[in-house]
């Protein structure tokens, strides 16, 4: 098998194994599966809003679904492993199917496709798009958009973030599709400018020279300064000449 039709045929197999759990498990809130091959063989992760119902009680439900893997779709040895869904809001596939219930319902397929559609963007979604197609008021088919907030057609950004989803539904006019296109609100733009605010200055401080400790001061000793001795001053004694005496 060449390498073109090995892809083609995983894509199909892939596609049908989605279909099979979109209608297994739609009471769960099914959001989508996830395949990887492992060297133990395949791992399957499936998104659902309510995981016990998938799993089932003691696990019966999901014994079922690897059964049915392995025998309808080849399969080898499928690991099947249930993830929540934290936020419906921006799972693609549960917005379709709660726009595809509400018409079942009967609500009016502009108010199901607001309604929806408010509920993405109140979220937090960058963007959202849906669409609904079919025999809506008259019997020749068409379709009818709606559309908020910004996000690409086409680029990098438009094939590894944009979630699509298509879901479908039987109604007395005929078949009536959806498909739903949202942005998350992680989502990477590579032309996105940030602008980083200007960060406050930063006083240096110069750390002060570790001083040794000092011993405690002693009381200063008083240099006594000799006192000095009062100075005796030598006279020279002259013998003064005695004065004659007056003669008679």
């Amino acid at each position: 098998m060449s390498i073109v039709k090995r892809f083609i045929t995983e894509s199909i197999k892939r596609t049908e194994i989605d279909e099979f759990l979109q209608k297994k498990l739609e009471r769960a809130g099914y959001g989508g599966v996830n395949l990887s091959k492992t060297p133990l063989g395949t791992h399957v992760v499936i998104y659902a809003m309510r995981p016990g119902l998938v799993i089932g009680r003691g696990g019966e439900t999901i014994k079922e679904l690897a059964g049915a893997l392995e025998q309808n779709f080849k399969v080898s040895n499928p690991q099947i492993s249930v993830s929540e869904i934290e936020i419906p809001e921006f799972n693609a596939h549960v917005v379709a199917n709660r726009v595809t219930s509400a018409l079942e319902r009967g609500v009016h397929f502009r108010r199901a496709g607001f309604w929806a559609l408010n509920q993405v963007m109140e979220a937090g979604a960058l963007g959202a798009e849906i669409v609904i197609s079919g025999k809506l008021t008259t019997e020749r088919a068409r379709f009818e958009k709606f559309k908020a907030g910004h996000f690409p057609i086409v680029g990098d950004p438009a094939l590894k973030a944009m979630k699509t989803a298509e879901a479908h539904v039987q109604l007395k006019p005929g078949m009536i599709g959806v498909r739903v296109k949202l942005m998350p609100p992680d989502a990477y733009f590579p032309d996105k400018v940030t602008i980083a605010e200007p960060e406050p200055p930063v006083e240096e401080q110069v750390a002060a020279p570790a001083q040794s400790p000092t011993p405690p001061a002693t009381p200063a000793a008083v240099e006594q300064t000799p006192v000095a001795e009062p100075a005796v001053q030598a006279h020279e004694v002259k013998d003064e000449p005695k004065s004659e005496e007056a003669k008679p």
